[in-house]
């Protein structure tokens, strides 16, 4: 089964060697038909320090690196400006 790949936005990098990273997703509503965007927050592992608030990245499933840590930075997509 290969491993699940997610893109988001960097909301915080204050942890040493460790990102957390929301993750938007959209659905729409049962009955009315809306779309529905819902938000989650990621804990990613950031080995170099290389990513700032506000960079778009790209994160891949991993074995359990801490107590909530199970993402790794795959790549910095785009950085902030």
């Amino acid at each position: 089964m290969p491993k699940k790949e997610k893109q988001g936005v960097v909301v915080s990098n204050k942890m040493d060697k460790t990102i957390v990273v929301k993750v938007a997703s959209y659905a729409p509503h049962p009955k009315y038909k809306k779309i529905i965007e819902s938000n989650k927050n990621y804990k990613a592992h950031d080995e170099q320090n290389v990513c700032s608030e506000g960079d778009i990245v790209r994160i891949i499933e991993s074995k359990p690196i801490s107590g909530d840590k199970r993402w790794t930075l795959l790549e910095v997509v785009e950085k902030a400006k």
